[in-house]
């Protein structure tokens, strides 16, 4: 049958394969008989053509609806048929594995218990299985609230000598995930937090200043009692570092500074005012794209969409009203004329394709900083952490090797 002539049956078919894969699909329909025809027939024209072709969902949508509601009614053939067919499909294990969280929730624990074990199955069969991350002291994962106000998030795992991780604007800690499990597993005790205004933090009535958030950082380490401290920030997470190491150089012993600067120039005021302005008028989703292009190149972005995409979503979530206010923090930051003041060994990093944070500003940071060292990513642009995540870790363990 040509194209221009297929009918609702041979839709359908095309969607039961994009979904399910050909290998089912064609052992699907060559199984057919006389007693189960028509309703093949049926479940590919109407589910497959008129629900799965609707087109106000895109298809990772529905398959993690799928997910949820066969757990829910307990279908676990139907749920183990389509939580494979997604995997294999390219749909991100951690939107998977928040599927079935949701559902411990509204379809009991019972149900997330066999489909995580399901899952897990699965993904051992493909050779997918991610890494051990047992709940044991040194790697445990966990989660409080400071006692001071606003309240900040903060995450803790691992043992040993005390290290901060201090994330970039608009983002939270989880932009840390993978470097703070690699840092607790060579034995550090990591700490981070979501600044005012992000994440699962307190959101108090801006506008901010960076010494709010400079004083936020001293009482989190003070609350934590594990001072000094090695701080390792991007972009806003090091500015944060700079204020800190000057206003309150006993609680830092060791500072890395990545993708960030000590001033901007006075060209840069009416782009942030711009930001605010527009973030205060249309929220988070009229400035995330363009947000997203400067935190990541254009090579990455077309080479990694799903780790694109988490840190648009992260993005879309972010509080407007906490964005903006932080945003006047960073457009004000004003540690050029006192970063001789820093007297801790400090590292600093740049990404030679960073358009926000250019390779010229961490140089001015390094060559104020007495013993400060340089180091450019070629390959990266502002979130380095992300875009080149072994050279960052290589660079950065280097570093911490060296006595404080």
């Amino acid at each position: 049958m040509t194209m221009d002539r297929e009918d609702d049956f041979d839709r359908g078919v095309k969607n039961r394969r994009a979904v399910l894969g050909d290998a089912w699909v064609d052992k699907s329909l060559a199984g057919a008989t006389a007693f189960n025809a028509d309703f093949q027939a049926l479940i590919t024209r109407y589910a497959w053509n008129d629900i799965w072709g609707r087109p106000d969902l895109d298809h990772e949508t529905r398959r993690l609806l799928v997910l949820g509601m066969t757990m829910g009614l307990a279908r676990w053939e139907e749920f183990e048929l389509h939580c494979e067919a997604a995997i294999r499909g390219g749909v991100a294990l951690s939107k998977i594995r928040e599927t079935l969280m949701q559902g411990a929730i509204y379809c009991g624990v019972p149900a997330a218990n066999t489909a995580f074990k399901l899952t897990t199955d699965i993904l051992r069969r493909l050779g997918r299985l991610p890494a051990p991350e047992p709940l044991t002291p040194d790697v445990r994962v966990a989660t409080h609230h400071t006692f001071s106000a606003p309240q900040l998030r903060v995450t803790l795992q691992g043992q040993g000598a005390p290290v901060v991780l201090s994330h970039a604007l608009g983002l939270d800690s989880a932009m840390w995930d993978d470097h703070a499990a690699h840092l607790a597993a060579d034995g550090w005790q990591v700490l981070r937090y979501d600044h005012r205004g992000h994440g699962g933090s307190a959101s108090p009535a801006g506008p901010y200043a960076m010494d709010d958030l400079v004083d936020d950082a001293a009482r989190v380490i003070r609350e934590w009692g594990r001072g000094p401290v090695t701080w390792i920030g991007l972009s806003m997470g090091a500015m944060v570092g700079l204020g800190l190491a000057i206003r309150h150089p006993g609680l830092v012993s060791r500072l890395v500074l990545a993708n960030t600067t000590s001033r901007y120039p006075e060209a840069a005021a009416a782009g942030w005012a711009q930001r605010v302005a527009t973030v205060r008028a249309q929220g988070m989703a009229a400035v995330a794209e363009m947000v997203v292009e400067r935190y990541l190149h254009v090579d990455f972005r077309a080479a990694n969409p799903a780790a694109t995409d988490t840190i648009r979503q992260r993005l879309l979530r972010a509080d407007a009203a906490g964005y903006a206010a932080s945003c006047h923090a960073v457009a004000g930051v004003d540690w050029l004329d006192r970063l001789a003041q820093v007297r801790c060994p400090t590292l600093v990093i740049a990404g030679a394709r960073d358009a926000g944070a250019t390779p010229a500003m961490g140089q001015a940071i390094a060559e104020r900083i007495p013993g400060a060292v340089l180091n450019v990513i070629q390959d990266a642009s502002h979130l380095s952490v992300l875009e080149t995540p072994d050279e960052f870790r290589a660079i950065l363990q280097a570093f911490l090797k060296k006595p404080a």
